[in-house]
């Protein structure tokens, strides 16, 4: 086996250990979060609701972020004088506070999916403890029912999410044409792809406002079922 090879082997299980170890460091981190949390009185389900409702809200100022930035793009095509630099300074900030918006949103998923993955492992571990049959019966289906309804808000959470990339893509690519090509030969190029923009951010709106509600009546449901 030549240097290269063995160079090449070692630094794949380093990376490897490393990967692992992070992973690790993290779920070690976690569970001794949520203990804490558990010890001032937070169960994971209450933590649950309450980073659902934060993503919720999160997901309501992106949608408010993406139309005031489709705004200000409509205000730049329909641009008829004045200071043109002072409306695209205007529209960059819009798409800064617009990609700031959706990592918001995708933390925030993050966030509700890792204490439901515990909260779900935890479910399933208590299972064991019980001595009625009847009692786990019960517990086993509630258990399922709600993973049932909180897969389905997950899934509707990432559709919505996964949309934003691709508007924001959109808005990049107008926001740097504009930015080395700024003037109304530049602006009036662009009009094709704005419909586009604006079908697209439409989409958008529509499916986030379609996980807002699946985000509300999933906290309904777990609330009144408390």
């Amino acid at each position: 086996m030549n240097t290269f090879v063995r160079f090449s082997i070692l630094r794949t299980s380093l990376l490897v250990c490393i990967l692992l170890c992070s992973a690790s460091c993290k779920s070690v981190y976690d569970a001794a979060y949520y203990r804490t949390l558990e010890a001032f009185g937070q169960e994971k389900r209450d933590i649950l609701v309450n980073r659902v409702d934060d993503a919720r809200e999160s997901q309501e100022d992106a949608k408010e972020q993406f139309s005031s930035a489709l705004e200000q793009f409509t205000v730049l095509m329909n641009f008829d004088g004045g200071d043109l630099e002072r409306v695209y300074d205007k529209l960059n900030t819009e798409f800064e506070r617009s990609e700031s918006r959706a990592k918001r949103v995708r933390d925030r998923i993050d966030d509700v999916e890792n204490v439901a993955n515990a909260l779900f492992d935890e479910w399933e571990e208590e299972l064991n403890q019980y001595t009625d049959p009847k009692l786990r019966r019960s517990s086993e289906q509630q258990l399922e029912e709600t993973r049932d309804r909180y897969e389905e808000m997950d899934r509707v959470m990432n559709r919505a999410a996964s949309k934003m990339d691709p508007v924001l893509d959109a808005f990049r690519d107008q926001v740097l044409f504009l930015k080395h090509n700024l003037n109304a030969r530049a602006i009036a190029s662009l009009e094709d792809t704005a419909a586009e923009l604006q079908s697209d951010v439409a989409s958008l709106i529509n499916d986030m406002e379609a996980s807002i509600n699946e985000a509300t009546s999933f906290i309904e449901e777990i609330q009144g079922g408390a």
